[in-house]
Parts: C-alpha cells; sequence; structure tokens
C-alpha cells in the first residue's frame, strides 16, 4: 500500500498497487462503488472502463511520478489514449483528484 500527496496535502491513503497480470485485469471492474482509496497499475500505458459503474478519474505518470495525462471523470465504457511513456496509473472515484494538481507537476509517494 502507498499514500499519494501533492504540497504536503493528502490525496489518498491505503492505494492498492496492481502489479500484475490479474489484479491489473481486474482493477475496479464489477465493484458496484469504488473504494476510496484508489488503485496504482505498474505499468499501464492506457486503461478502460468496461464493466464498470461508475466514473473515474485518472493520472497517467511516469516513473518518478511526473503527471503525464489526466483524464478526470472518465465514464464507464471508455478507453482512453495510450502513453507510451506512462509507468503508473493512478484510478480514483471521480471527484477525488484534486482540480489544482496539473500535468507536468509531480505527486509525493510514501510507501506504508
Amino acid at each position: 500500500m502507498i499514500q499519494m500527496s501533492y504540497k504536503g496535502k493528502m490525496i489518498a491513503k491505503d492505494i492498492s498497487i496492481a502489479d500484475n497480470f490479474v489484479s491489473r485485469l481486474m482493477g475496479y471492474m464489477f465493484q458496484p462503488v469504488p473504494h476510496k482509496n484508489g488503485i496504482l497499475f505498474e505499468p499501464a500505458i492506457s486503461i478502460h472502463t468496461f464493466f464498470m459503474n461508475f466514473p473515474l478519474d485518472v493520472v497517467f505518470m511516469d516513473g518518478s511520478y511526473k503527471i503525464i495525462k489526466i483524464y478526470r471523470n472518465l465514464k464507464p465504457w471508455r478507453h482512453t489514449w495510450f502513453y507510451f511513456n506512462s509507468r503508473k496509473t493512478l484510478e480514483l472515484p471521480a471527484g477525488q483528484f484534486p482540480i489544482e494538481i496539473k500535468e507536468g507537476d509531480t505527486l509525493e509517494v510514501q510507501h506504508v
């Protein structure tokens, strides 16, 4: 599990890490509601929201947690573009990722 923050402000605690085939495949699929903590996919160059019941905030990052692309309120049954320089992708329930954080910013990560 990890925590992510930006300039000392906590974004999410107890983020699950999806780092194997099954956990990356499943993500939030088939869950009736999202858990508030989020999922970090390692690696992930794109994501889909097929078989999901709720929208997501999705953040693509490089290996140093620098933000490459942000999708806010990505609806179910969608697919993102491919970001070949992405190494990590964070999924959070829609509206949880702070609006003041922009592409090019770097998130702070703490392993717990």
